[in-house]
């Protein structure tokens, strides 16, 4: 660390209650929509030497993005044990780790569970890994999950509370998709290569509460979504789009309350939400962005799709919506803005980023879109385009998505984590 960084961080350790007042404790935070709301002063400037509260770097590969609460950062990461980094035949340890906000300090690191190499995806995708699924803390308890490999509830000290390794299935590329909590329910979605379900766990036991078989005729199964929440008519529902189908469950029974049919694979970025429409992206091969009233029941495909988007959709990166507009980010690097209600087109970025795969988030009514190879672009969040700043790592490979914090933010490298901050 840096003199000036040591100073830095000696500064923020009497400032540390402003750590407290408000958490993100899961992917794409406390709504699930990638929305900033309890944290103020988003820092717009940073570099390697500009800004950086604290570096660390951390042990194994993991691509999960970081979450906080009370003043603790929360992620997972895969140790290789045996074998090569490189090879997904190796032997690892699947671990969580908790970190001090204020100094990045290690707190805990805790091994979940051992991964047996042959037990292993026979193939990881470049832009997976063994750790991918995010952390969610609820209620005072951490819940870790490693897709195929097993889930777990901790103690906020790391002890284990539960665990469960027997669901089962053939993932493809690896695991992908975080948990969300409905109903007392741990929900994700099981898309491997051949009979795709969505599960339910029981938050305090671990054991199964639901099982839903997902119907599809797709010739490739396989997606990687994590479920959203969402409220209609005073009724919640799980939205978990899969293969060829996005489904509506109700999240204490399973039970199917609607479906919508498209075409379209290895999905990941995450529905959003907002004045009672639901927008869905059909990700690979050529993605479209659904536009869906949720609000019926059965097959609503050629009922309840109010507009079809297939210019700028993303296959990778969750969407953002905010007051009636739509941000949409491509794979390639380019930002999109659509009225939500219409489906107008109101702007395209320029080509101010390269490939994406963390989703953007919202804050203070700008846009912090995130590319892999360390470049963050900030864009105000409006009906008219207007880049406001530009930041740099180079050298750095980032996939994970942003973590806020009050007048700072933690960024995961390939490597390691960050935490910049304003002077």
């Amino acid at each position: 660390m840096t003199p000036s960084a040591v100073f830095l961080a000696a500064t923020l350790l009497a400032a540390s209650p402003a750590l407290l007042r408000a958490d993100w404790p899961q992917f794409r935070g406390p709504e699930g929509d990638g929305h900033v709301r309890a944290y103020s002063n988003p820092p717009l400037k940073w570099s390697k030497s500009e800004n950086v509260a604290w570096h660390v770097s951390l042990p194994g590969r993991g691509w999960s993005s970081p979450i906080l609460s009370n003043g603790k950062l929360y992620l997972t990461t895969a140790v290789v044990t045996k074998g090569e980094e490189d090879s997904p035949k190796a032997d690892r340890s699947l671990r969580a780790l908790c970190l001090d906000a204020t100094t990045g300090k290690t707190l805990w690191d805790k091994e979940i569970f051992t991964q047996d190499g042959a037990s292993a995806p026979d193939s990881i995708h470049a832009k997976n890994g063994h750790a991918s699924p995010s952390p969610i803390l609820h209620d005072g308890r951490l819940y870790v999950h490693f897709g195929h490999q097993g889930t777990a509830c901790l103690n906020l000290d790391g002890s284990k509370v539960w665990e469960n390794r027997s669901i089962k299935y053939n993932p493809q590329h690896g695991n992908g998709a975080t948990p969300i909590i409905a109903a007392n329910n741990l929900i994700f979605s099981c898309d491997g290569r051949d009979n795709p379900f969505v599960i339910g766990l029981d938050i305090a036991s671990g054991k199964v509460s639901w099982k839903f078989d997902r119907p599809t005729e797709a010739t490739r199964k396989f997606a990687f979504c994590t479920c959203s929440l969402i409220t209609v008519n005073g009724k919640p529902q799980i939205i978990s789009p899969g293969a060829d189908v996005v489904n509506a469950l109700d999240p204490a029974s399973g039970k199917e309350i609607w479906r919508v049919r498209y075409e379209g694979y290895s999905v990941v970025p995450k529905p959003v939400f907002a004045d009672g429409l639901l927008f869905v992206s059909t990700a690979f091969d050529t993605p479209e962005v659904l536009c869906i009233d949720p609000s019926g029941s059965g097959d609503i495909t050629d009922s309840h799709v109010k507009w079809v988007e297939p210019k700028y959709a993303p296959k990778t990166p969750s969407m953002i919506l905010d007051k009636g507009l739509l941000f949409m980010v491509t794979d390639s690097g380019l930002v999109a803005c659509r009225d939500a209600k219409s489906g107008e087109k109101l702007w395209e970025s320029e080509r101010i980023l390269r490939d994406c795969s963390a989703s953007p988030i919202l804050w203070d009514g700008k846009l912090f879109v995130l590319d892999e190879f360390g470049t963050c672009a900030i864009l105000a969040a409006t009906r008219d385009y207007k880049l406001l700043q530009s930041n740099k790592l180079e050298g750095e490979r980032t996939l994970a998505s942003i973590c806020p914090t009050d007048n700072g933010l933690f960024l995961r490298t390939e490597t390691g984590l960050y935490h910049f901050r304003n002077p």
